[in-house]
């Protein structure tokens, strides 16, 4: 994109004009994007952090979000604000309208049908509804749920829970030594008691992209059901979820550029219209009559309550935007500039990477020996470099890393060059510091 063509941001609802995507599109895939002006669509990476620039580093945790998304969300606030699904006055039809096509450009752009999108708060309640709705009325003892070595917690505490109370066993595959998952080990554990297998999309620790497509094919051939985190993947690679063939597919809004508190979970149909409810309330319902209730279709089955309106405006402008810019691109852009963090952390001795998966996405955890990971991020920190330690939700697989914590730096579009340079100088300086 030349410099005379930049992203613009969107209007209300994020209704993308035509102009604003051709200008992105022209020249095919490989189009020239202006990167530093796309940084610029990015309020809050104009700040100062303790008197010093904003190297946000932290973008697995939360994405920051566009001028776009915050005047779409600004603005439903301010001229639309109404229930939805709730009333035929103006404002509700508007309210109404803005949230359901917001349902729809995420159908989209995940390539998918519309009514088989539940709208929720994120991943973790999108796999709790999988557990509690579909694998709690129909596991029991001696069935088994498979799942990775390096799953977030959100992908395994859900499904510990079910096993409990149905007496269901759970198995896990293991990790070869660069991060990557064994396949082998996971081909020989699809036993005949497997009846689920849950598993990332992509490792939210060691940036590995598990070949889900070619796992979930193998699962459906042997009969087991199969749940994907996607919360690592939708922001940063084209992901199509029908080209995936998985059974279920979980998303969170927040890592995507859209508000927190946004989410979905995709399933096949014959899934939602077999599955009880999840939540009782409002919305979730055709009749209600005081000896029984009749429920509505799926996906509303699963929408009980007020849902966040505003927020989910503001994921449809977080959709618009991310797919005028382009998925591959976005792709390409993060792998540039993790081959830039790792041709630097190579020069750094003493430190090391955990995850070496080929292919791997821009999300880099790493210790230097003799070194706290709070204590690096905290002086770090204070040099305007925001990355994150600990255990990053993944207990098992720090615990199969053999070690207590871990510095993680996570990188996105908005990212440049020049702040791995600045990055690097901070890490040098704080390393001299803590020696």
């Amino acid at each position: 994109m030349s410099e005379s063509r930049e992203l613009r941001p969107h209007p209300p609802f994020g209704h993308l004009p035509a102009e604003g995507g051709a200008a992105l599109e022209e020249g095919g895939a490989a189009a020239e994007v202006d990167w530093s002006r796309i940084r610029g669509d990015f309020p809050l990476l104009a700040r100062e952090v303790h008197g010093k620039p904003l190297v946000y580093f932290d973008s697995a945790n939360t994405g920051q979000k566009p001028a776009a998304v915050i005047a779409a969300v600004d603005d439903f606030y301010r001229r639309h604000n109404a229930n939805v699904s709730r009333a035929v006055h103006q404002l509700g039809s508007e309210a109404t309208e803005a949230y359901e096509g917001s349902r729809a450009k995420l159908a989209r752009f995940i390539n998918v049908r519309v009514d088989d999108l539940v709208l929720t708060s994120g991943t973790t309640f999108a796999i709790n509804l999988v557990a509690y709705s579909w694998a709690l009325p129909r596991l029991k003892a001696g069935d088994a749920i498979l799942i990775t070595r390096m799953e977030h917690h959100a992908n395994i505490v859900p499904w510990q829970l079910v096993a409990q109370r149905t007496g269901a066993r759970i198995e896990v595959v293991e990790l070869l030594p660069d991060g990557s998952l064994d396949l082998d080990m996971l081909r020989a554990k699809m036993t005949g008691d497997v009846k689920l297998l849950a598993l990332a999309h992509v490792s939210n620790v060691l940036g590995t992209v598990n070949p889900v497509a070619d796992i979930c094919r193998e699962a459906r051939r042997r009969g087991i059901v199969t749940v994907v985190d996607g919360s690592q993947a939708l922001p940063h690679r084209p992901v199509d979820i029908a080209a995936i063939g998985c059974d279920f597919y979980a998303l969170t809004g927040h890592k995507m550029c859209a508000p927190t508190g946004t989410g979905a979970l995709w399933a096949r149909r014959e899934h939602l219209e077999a599955m009880p409810p999840f939540i009782g309330g409002g919305e979730m319902i055709k009749e209600v009559r005081l000896d029984g209730t009749v429920f509505n279709d799926p996906p509303r089955k699963f929408e009980a309550g007020t849902p966040n309106i505003s927020g989910f405006v503001g994921l449809g402008a977080a959709v618009d935007y991310l797919s005028a810019l382009g998925m591959a691109r976005i792709e390409a852009r993060e792998q540039a500039l993790l081959a830039h963090l790792d041709e630097e952390f190579a020069k750094v001795d003493g430190l090391r990477v955990f995850g070496h998966a080929p292919g791997k996405a821009a999300v880099v955890s790493f210790a230097i020996d003799g070194v706290h990971s709070h204590d690096l991020a905290t002086l770090l920190d204070l040099e305007g470099m925001a990355v994150r330690s600990g255990q990053h939700c993944a207990h098992p697989l720090l615990e199969w890393l053999g070690v207590s914590a871990t510095c993680r730096a996570s990188l996105a579009f908005y990212n440049t060059h020049g702040e791995i340079e600045a990055f690097m100088a901070a890490l040098h300086k704080v390393r001299k510091l803590l020696a």
